[in-house]
């Protein structure tokens, strides 16, 4: 198993996009603990996963970012 080095703010790709207008597999990691927070780059929706799960979806980790991004609803 590979480990997998990902921190808060991070910019990620998954393996699929999240089902919102812009489509989008980006996300800004806002939360790491138990579980992860994500937000979506696209229409700023909030996603929690299980680390086991968000392990299973990531594909890569893009960049790393020393804020948290605001999305203009």
């Amino acid at each position: 198993m590979k480990v997998l080095d990902y921190q808060l703010f991070d910019i990620v790709e998954m393996k699929k996009e999240h089902p919102c207008s812009a489509r989008t597999k980006r996300f800004q990691i806002v939360r790491v603990g138990a579980d992860i927070k994500m937000m979506c780059l696209g229409c700023g929706n909030i996603i929690m996963l299980t680390r086991y799960d968000f392990n299973k979806r990531l594909r890569k980790v893009i960049a790393h970012e020393e804020k948290a991004i605001v999305i203009k609803k």
